[in-house]
């Protein structure tokens, strides 16, 4: 690893003063647990890591019933998983943090920091991809509101300009009548990353027959986590039934171009995200309330 430089800022305008010092050749340190990996395999090299974990506010989870919920860039994983609103309202991601990596990872990496490091094998994207989350960038001179699935531009790319810092994820609330779900493939049970991730959000008409909205986003099924749009197009206003659940999961499989690798051929992927989908909107159907 090359030699570098560390600051400890307290404000974000601290943070847009050093990242105007090194145009290019710095980087935000959060949890640390992606970059610092990087480093040690010089895939990045920074002359400056500028550590933001000491901003007041930034790792805060707000509630609002009227607007739903805000989470801090800097709330770990571990919060997530125990935090008793986001269990109670958006337990999905609850879930999902509590499949990522080990305990200790959890304690350390943050939310933010996790979004951007966009890994195609991420955890956190797909769930709140399918819960229509958007990206609150703060910038020196103005803050912007970005569609999470707008946010993601490749792997390890986002739509960061230079001088930006992603500050929190706000999600809208959900619909009535509404199940979620997140389901991972791995090939072991514990500590590995997805061979195939499939989170939906499902919400039903009053009587619980006919599909309303629909959500399904993928992982480790291309260059970055996306939505399955065709599929959730073919399920809007259908009946939640075995043959339109089976059809959209098809149709699923058809949108995603999968890479072979050590974990799995892409046919595999491709097969397995017809069958994980079809088990996610069943469960999801079954988790309607």
């Amino acid at each position: 690893m090359k030699s570098f430089g560390y600051q400890k800022v307290f404000t974000l305008e601290e943070a847009f003063r050093l990242l105007d010092q090194y145009p290019d050749k710095a980087r935000i340190l959060a949890g640390g647990t992606d970059l610092l990996v990087k480093m040690r395999h010089s895939i990045l090299s920074p002359e400056l890591l500028i550590d933001i974990k000491e901003i007041p506010g930034l790792d805060e989870i707000r509630y609002d019933p009227a607007a739903g919920l805000q989470i801090g860039a800097l709330a770990s994983i571990h919060k997530l998983e125990t935090s008793a609103v986001i269990k109670e309202k958006y337990g999905v991601i609850a879930q999902a943090a509590g499949s990522l990596a080990s305990f200790q990872v959890r304690t350390r990496a943050t939310l933010g920091g996790n979004l951007c490091n966009v890994s195609p094998h991420g955890d956190m994207a797909p769930c709140l991809l399918s819960l229509g989350a958007k990206v609150k960038i703060a910038g020196k001179k103005e803050d912007r509101l970005v569609p999470l699935e707008e946010f993601f531009v490749g792997p390890g790319i986002t739509d960061l300009r230079p001088g930006e810092i992603l500050a929190a994820v706000q999600l809208p609330l959900p619909l009535p009548f509404t199940g979620c779900t997140y389901i991972k493939h791995t090939i072991r049970k514990a500590m590995d990353l997805a061979v195939v991730g499939v989170a939906v959000a499902l919400s039903a008409d009053s009587e619980r027959v006919k599909c309303r909205e629909v959500k399904i986003a993928l992982g480790a099924v291309g260059p970055i986590p996306l939505r399955a749009k065709r599929a959730e197009n073919r399920l809007r206003g259908q009946k939640l039934d075995d043959f339109s659940i089976s059809e959209v999961s098809r149709i699923a499989s058809e949108e995603v171009q999968p890479i072979s690798d050590i974990r799995a051929s892409g046919e595999y992927r491709r097969e397995m995200v017809r069958v994980i989908t079809e088990r996610a909107l069943k469960q999801a159907q079954g988790a309607l309330s």
